[in-house]
């Protein structure tokens, strides 16, 4: 009877280790239903698509840690391995002074106003670059060049203008003259 029941557990134990073999019946008068093949059985991955979701898993991993290893620099790096070591450039005595943060964002603010002041004199005293626009969002109304402006004399026609004005005058004072000589 013990031997039997050693015998019986060996047969679980290698029916545990090894379920790909499958049950193997004896007795023709056992059967039963098989919940995993049947086509309505909810979709089982292979091995192999086991393998490929473990792999994806853990680059997706891989890849999350360089995410927040490069979002946040100020964590540091964290090691177990005694063999790595560095050196730190920037906090060693012989390394020249840093200015705090607050001093280099008003630095910051200082050089972009200096910037923007060249730039605001540099278009004050060059009137003849122009406006140059990148935004197509601006526009204008150019008022010396619309249909219903008054027309714009050149120089030739402003002379002939006032020589015509000139001998006007000239024939009205003749005029006057011959009409009213007593004058």
């Amino acid at each position: 009877e013990i031997l039997e029941d050693v015998e019986n557990l060996k047969k679980a134990a290698r029916a545990y280790l090894h379920p790909e073999v499958g049950v193997r019946v004896e007795d023709t008068t056992l059967f039963g239903r098989n919940y995993f093949e049947r086509p309505s059985a909810p979709e089982v991955e292979t091995f192999e698509e086991a393998e490929e979701r473990a792999k994806i898993l853990a680059e997706a991993a891989a890849l999350k840690q360089l995410a927040s290893d490069y979002m946040h620099p100020e964590v540091g790096v964290k090691t177990t391995d005694p063999t790595l070591f560095g050196r730190n450039y920037f906090n060693r005595y012989s390394a020249p002074e840093t200015e705090e943060d607050e001093f280099a964002d008003e630095r910051a603010e200082i050089l972009a106003e200096a910037v923007a002041l060249k730039k605001s004199s540099v278009a004050y005293m060059h009137p003849e670059v122009g406006v140059c626009s990148e935004d197509a969002t601006l526009f204008g109304r150019n008022y010396f060049e619309r249909a219903s402006a008054p027309d714009v004399e050149s120089m030739e026609e402003a002379e002939e203008k006032a020589k015509i004005l000139a001998e006007a005058a000239a024939l009205k004072h003749l005029a006057r003259d011959y009409m009213h000589p007593e004058v």
